[in-house]
């Protein structure tokens, strides 16, 4: 197994991958940047939950298809998966390879925009106490929130041949968070919510945990459904 993660990263490696990573996070400083202060909230706090919104509700669902078509780019180029199967490792190996990787960038991708939350906080002089736990549980809540989203995309990255489809299908179950955000009785249960949610929620002092009981049981439930759903199929698949 790591040999095959190492492999998957050099990869990755070769591609434009650095760049997109750094997009979300480059969102977050200049929203930070240029959000107006109420003085008498903290400044930590109100300014991260502006840099949420876009972020959160719109980049991270994206990033998720994004990053599973590159991942699976190269095996569907030149008769990537035949040359890849033929090594002595197994295609159960190979998937929860890639779907370690992804997940473990979008952490990355995460850790980014607390690096851009506390450059905005240095570059407009905060000196209110930074609010350490509600960020981290706002960084892990939304990485949480995103695995459902990873294993469904990997699912359809190895079922399409091309870059587009997946990606397609993704923007289209996205943006409609921009009005299903707004639904008390629907949002809890839309796996594209999630990672806005689990965010955004961390600023919540009744909320003890990083998530709430019911999104739990739904991103869990999701997790397993895409994940096992996207391994038989790769089981089967022809390559």
């Amino acid at each position: 197994m790591k040999d095959i993660l190492l492999t998957e990263w050099f990869k990755l490696r070769k591609s434009k991958i650095i760049s997109i990573i750094l997009i979300g996070p480059l969102l977050g400083l200049i929203t930070g940047i240029n959000t107006p202060l109420k003085f008498k909230f903290n400044s930590w706090e109100f300014v991260n939950i502006y840099m949420i919104v876009t972020y959160a509700l719109l980049f991270l669902p994206l990033i998720t298809s994004v990053l599973t078509g590159f991942i699976c780019r190269y095996e569907h180029q030149a008769g990537g998966w035949k040359q890849l199967l033929a090594l002595p490792v197994s295609r159960g190996q190979v998937f929860v390879a890639k779907y370690v990787v992804v997940i473990l960038l979008v952490m990355v991708i995460q850790l980014l925009f607390l690096c851009s939350l506390i450059v905005v906080g240095i570059i407009r002089g905060f000196s209110d106490p930074f609010p350490y736990e509600m960020v981290w549980k706002s960084i892990i809540g939304g990485w949480f929130a995103t695995l459902p989203l990873v294993a469904l995309q990997l699912w359809l990255s190895i079922l399409f041949n091309n870059f587009a489809a997946p990606f397609a299908i993704n923007a289209m179950l996205t943006l409609p968070s921009i009005l299903i955000i707004n639904s008390e009785r629907f949002s809890p249960y839309y796996l594209w919510v999630q990672p806005f949610l689990m965010m955004y929620s961390a600023g919540d002092k009744n909320n003890d945990f990083i998530v709430l009981g019911d999104q739990l049981m739904i991103i869990i439930l999701g997790s397993l459904i895409f994940l096992i759903g996207g391994y038989f199929y790769f089981q089967r698949k022809n390559v």
